[in-house]
């Protein structure tokens, strides 16, 4: 939504020589750099993995590449903290800009999705032996054992592995006005929009809105919390949206995020949400917001649904707040719906041009930053405006919304950008609004939906 700005990738440099040369002659009882793996996850055609890089030398490590081998019938699919090249059955992956320092001490790590039933062999990091030896492929006694996903696609909890999610609007503009319980059987997440905020720093509220309530003929709050039950009852999930463009909740201190997670901790338990969405437009703090919601996930429980809607600009750079955010979260986190509309061209993950909005191109490449700079395509969606009236720019029609979503999940319907690689599991969709769909005669809906099905 607002002026283009430039996204600075930056390479990371190669361990230096001299350093690695050290390591080789240092005896084998001292410490150094080692690497672990685990399997985080097992089901019946694959699992999803984890190595963790760790600094037991006493000087940081600027710089890492771990490879290893993976047997034939065994294949990688998606990644994420790591850069992937691959020359048949061994893979090398190496740090991105932002996990490459390691302390002393320290450690970081990456994962991916794999298909088949083998375990890495021969790991090297730096050149040199992981620990000593093959890692692992079992969890070490102390971790607890992987909870075992659905039998055939990574865990995703009981939402669908693609997913379209719809505002919902508690106020009345001209739009159609909905009872939740009207909402259309095509979403599977419906966003409230929104939560407000207090004279409290960083607390929230929430009631039905008295013009939506006039607009409707009367509906209360309590007919509200039934309409949530309602949705409930057909599978769908619904989770409470915080700020919007005017929204003005500041979460900036320790005492704002406790009162942030107390206040939305107590609407999920009177109104029945199943998890929160951060849609702050006039900034936020990364460091406190991912305290806060961290906060509320312990008083809700891992169930709870945490899900972003960033402006295109605040997902332009990995440091940004927004998307600095999402990367510190990121083990919590479910989904980032950025909004590709109202923002003008920006640059994507190429840097090469500055793509107009309302194209396949400007979609794809913008969604290629995040899911090359650290989210898991799994926590990404494509938002866009759900036709005429929605938005002020980026308006598409729903078949080119489809057609990016190949573009990544296939390399198919791709425009003249095409990204680096396919991203199977990117999560789907989102549209502002469910108001403005239905108001359009349900296309989005009824177009994006059914083709999500269709996705790998």
């Amino acid at each position: 939504m607002k002026p283009a700005r430039s996204l600075v990738l930056s390479l990371v440099a190669a361990l230096a020589a001299t350093l690695g040369a050290v390591w080789v002659a240092l005896p084998a009882f001292a410490a150094g750099p080692t690497a672990s793996f685990v399997k985080t996850a097992e089901w019946g055609s694959g699992w999803e993995g984890k190595y963790t890089v760790t600094n037991g030398g006493s000087s940081t490590i600027n710089g890492w590449s771990l490879a290893f081998e993976l047997p034939s019938g065994t294949t990688l699919g998606s990644y994420w903290d790591a850069l992937l090249t691959s020359a048949g059955q061994r893979h090398t992956f190496t740090n991105r800009s932002w996990n490459g320092t390691i302390a002393p001490g320290a450690s970081v790590s990456f994962g991916f999705l794999a298909s088949g039933s083998g375990s890495p062999s021969g790991c090297q990091l730096n050149g040199a032996a992981c620990g000593g030896g093959t890692p692992p492929t079992t969890p070490p006694p102390t971790t607890p054992p992987p909870t075992t996903p659905p039998p055939t696609d990574p865990p995703t909890g009981d939402l669908p592995k693609h997913l379209l999610t719809g505002y919902w609007h508690n106020f009345d503009n001209p739009a159609v006005e909905l009872r939740l319980r009207d909402v259309p059987a095509e979403y599977d997440l419906v966003a409230v929009a929104f939560a407000e905020a207090t004279a409290t720093p960083g607390a929230l509220t929430f009631g039905i809105d008295p013009g939506l309530a006039t607009a409707l003929g009367g509906y209360t709050d309590a007919d509200f919390t039934a309409d949530v039950r309602a949705l409930h009852s057909r599978g769908k999930r619904v989770i409470l949206s915080v700020g919007g463009e005017t929204g003005r909740v500041t979460v900036n201190n320790a005492a704002s995020a406790t009162a942030f997670a107390d206040t939305a901790a107590a609407l999920i338990a009177r109104y029945g949400f199943d998890g929160i969405d951060i849609d702050l437009e006039n900034g936020l703090n990364p460091t406190y917001m991912a305290q806060a919601l961290r906060a509320l996930r312990a008083k809700v429980g891992a169930s709870l649904i945490i899900a972003m809607a960033p402006q295109t600009i605040d997902m332009q750079n990995p440091a940004g707040g927004y998307f600095k955010l999402a990367l510190d979260i990121k083990d919590i986190l479910t989904v980032v719906n950025t909004q590709f509309y109202n923002s003008g061209a920006m640059l994507g993950c190429d840097q090469n041009a500055a793509y107009g909005q309302g194209t396949v191109n400007f979609i794809v490449a913008l969604a290629c930053i995040q899911l090359e700079a650290g989210l898991r395509p799994d926590q990404v969606g494509l938002g866009l405006p759900a036709g005429p009236g929605a938005a002020g720019g980026g308006i598409v029609a729903p078949s080119v919304v489809n057609a990016a979503l190949d573009c990544l999940a296939r390399g198919t319907n791709c425009g003249s950008f095409r990204p680096p690689r396919t991203y199977p599991g990117i999560r789907g969709a989102m549209t502002w609004s469910v108001n403005w769909d239905v108001s359009n005669g349900n296309g989005f809906a009824r177009t994006v939906a059914p083709h999500l099905d269709t996705l790998p």
